[in-house]
């Protein structure tokens, strides 16, 4: 079980059925969870946010006193946190980029890309020179770097290291370089290397993967005879939905970093995690609607899904979660549905076999009315899921502990 903080707990308790499925978030939470992050890192570390984990408005205002910028990947993306966070740094990545979005990052203000081709560098200079001329972009080259032995081996989300479409090769990098220097491409300057190579990785493979790039970035820079100033290392911070008590080691791989910064004076290193730091704020709580006994196993049908919560069938784990036992009494003549055993699958509401959330959860005497609240859902979860299957109602959005002036604590919004 993952308990969710007293105040999510509250006002899971205090909602109606009608009113779920719900996301709740807790800011108090999310500050405080950033605040040792930031007490982590050295001074000479930066901090972005790679929005994608979560866009959430009332999400980027809270992250904005922590992170020294936020990473979009579209030009939806970048409209969208300027907005939420009028001032911001931005950092545009991502494949794919159109000129429709990469003129209209220019317009926002955004100076800082992150080039992913040849192809994409040409884009990027005539662009800028139509759309702000007189103006220099800072531009990182994103390196897929190939990763030697087993510092990848078994990770599903795997961005580099070996064939894929994200980056380019090393080769590739030294082309472009080429380009950057030979006065082709006279808006643009080159700032540094940007690789991001897997997701889900602990505190020590995070530091060897910082270090290969910071080493291999380096000796780019020396073949060129051009100065590195920036090296952005990824995000891919480990989130354990198996374990979620085991979070990421931010003390251990602060000291790494500190160290590696050291050891490199005059480098800006900088790391753009998206899950790892929201993902523990926000839960998404249910109510059982049935109780089902099929063929020796045990069902509850809860409100609501994968199609709200996708992260469980995205990433095929089960979604932690803990069990609130509804406080009201049955308000039907009939006998109300309960589990007889000791562990019941949960499953949503759609009308396929993949609408599960968590299998075999210890919940012995779970009953229709009882609510389940998923921990573990602050990323990746709202955001990717496939909201309009079934056309089932949206659920209701709960951000707890404000400090906007003007507002209470636990504000929401209709969705």
């Amino acid at each position: 079980m993952t308990p969710p903080t007293p105040e999510v707990r509250a006002r899971v308790l205090a909602l109606s059925g009608e009113e779920l499925p719900a996301y709740l978030y807790d800011l108090a939470a999310l500050r405080a969870h950033l605040g040792g992050i930031r007490a982590a890192l050295p001074p000479g570390v930066e901090l972005y946010y790679a929005a994608k984990a979560n866009p959430e408005v009332e999400i980027l205002r809270a992250l904005g006193p922590y992170v020294d910028g936020f990473e979009v990947s579209s030009g939806g993306e970048s409209a969208h946190v300027a907005g939420a966070v009028p001032g911001a740094v931005l950092a545009f990545g991502g494949p794919g980029k159109t000129p429709a979005e990469i003129a209209g990052a220019l317009r926002s203000g955004v100076r800082r890309f992150h080039v992913e081709s040849v192809h994409e560098l040409h884009l990027l200079e005539s662009l800028a020179a139509t759309v702000v001329p007189g103006t220099c972009l800072g531009v990182l080259i994103r390196v897929n770097l190939r990763v030697e032995g087993e510092a990848l081996a078994g990770n599903a989300l795997a961005m580099g290291g070996g064939p894929t479409p994200f980056g380019m090769d090393p080769a590739q990098a030294d082309h472009a370089l080429a380009l950057l220097t030979d006065g082709g491409c006279p808006h643009l300057e080159f700032r540094g290397v940007h690789a991001h190579l897997a997701s889900g990785l602990g505190a020590e493979a995070q530091l060897a993967l910082a270090r290969r790039v910071v080493e291999w970035s380096l000796a780019l820079g020396r073949r060129h005879r051009l100065p590195v100033a920036e090296v952005n290392a990824g995000g891919g911070m480990a989130v354990d939905y198996a374990r979620p008590g085991e979070r990421f080691d931010w003390t251990a791989y602060g000291a790494g970093l500190a160290r590696l910064s050291a050891a490199y004076e005059g480098l800006r290193l900088r790391i753009e995690p998206g899950r790892a730091l929201t993902a523990y704020c926000g839960w998404y709580a249910s109510e059982v609607l049935d109780v089902k006994h099929s063929h020796g196993e045990e069902f509850a049908v809860l409100r609501g899904g994968t199609h709200h919560l996708r992260t469980p069938a995205a990433k095929g784990h089960d979604q932690p979660c803990t069990v609130l036992p509804s406080p009201a009494p049955w308000p039907h003549p009939w006998p109300r549905p309960a589990a007889r055993g000791a562990r019941v699958t949960l499953a949503g509401q759609l009308c396929t076999p993949k609408d599960v959330l968590a299998r075999g959860v210890p919940a012995a005497g779970l009953r229709a009315g009882d609510r389940v609240v998923f921990a573990l859902a602050g990323a990746y979860a709202w955001n990717i899921s496939h909201h309009d299957f079934l056309m089932h109602p949206r659920p209701g959005f709960h951000f707890l502990g404000r400090e906007e002036p003007g507002r209470t604590a636990g504000e929401e919004r209709a969705n």
